[in-house]
């Protein structure tokens, strides 16, 4: 077999190889992308759980407070029947008209504690409602981040068995290419995107689209040696000289 008959046999079994290249490219993107994919949607449902723990936080505030204005009601509540039944006890007008003071003033802290427990219960109303409203938002949310990762769980599954079948079918085709040859290419797949060997269309790499000299072109179309774009360093070859 001659040198030119040698190197165009192995320009046409690295095409062959970049085929399979160019989609075990593809699909190790896809299986590299898609769980930062899945991570951007799991952040965004994590970030609406968040609001909604600020919400039930902010009703717990507000029903402890509610709390402590029931229980202030209730004091309150007992020092007016207190005072109360001390004014039987009382012996001098003074003492009685002290003692009444003390309960309207004891009754008009009452009734701030009552006006505290009505807004509170606005309050408590509005929370309750915002948290519920919020609670199907983030329902919807995780339903739709589910099936999201539904979708995109069965795509990693369906590439990473893809991904194996081509690397079988490469590696079936990488022993019939020389050892120099091949380490040359697979260093361009590397470093080039995937991309190793592109063909010459229109006097054009088709890799990086630079303009070819005619002396460049002729040492191509003769096949007596493996030819790389002086732009991005890619193997040349003619699709019609195969």
């Amino acid at each position: 077999m001659s040198n030119t008959a040698t190197i165009k046999d192995q320009i046409k079994k690295l095409v062959d190889i970049q085929t399979m290249d160019l989609e075990i490219y593809r699909l190790k993107s896809e299986l590299k992308e898609k769980p930062i994919e899945v991570e951007g949607l799991k952040a965004e449902f994590e970030a609406k759980k968040t609001g909604l723990k600020v919400l039930e936080d902010k009703l717990k505030a507000l029903m402890l407070k509610q709390k402590e204005y029931e229980g202030d009601l209730k004091v309150k509540e007992e020092a007016i029947t207190k005072a109360d039944g001390h004014l039987s006890q009382l012996k001098t007008n003074k003492e009685y008209s002290a003692k009444l003071l003390e309960i309207e003033s004891i009754k008009a802290d009452k009734s701030m504690a009552e006006e505290k427990i009505l807004i509170g219960f606005d309050q408590m109303d509005e929370a309750r409602k915002a948290m519920e409203a919020e609670k199907v938002v983030v329902a919807n949310y995780e339903r739709d981040f589910q099936s999201k990762k539904k979708v995109i769980d069965d795509i990693l599954a369906l590439a990473d068995d893809q991904l194996k079948v081509k690397q079988s079918q490469r590696d079936r085709l990488t022993p019939d290419v020389r050892p120099d040859i091949l380490s040359r290419y697979d260093r361009l797949v590397q470093n080039k995107d995937g991309l190793g060997i592109v063909p010459v269309k229109n006097q054009t790499c088709q890799g990086c689209y630079m303009h070819l000299t005619e002396q460049a072109m002729n040492k191509i179309k003769i096949n007596e040696e493996l030819m790389s774009c002086d732009m991005c360093a890619r193997i040349l070859y003619f699709e019609e000289e195969l």
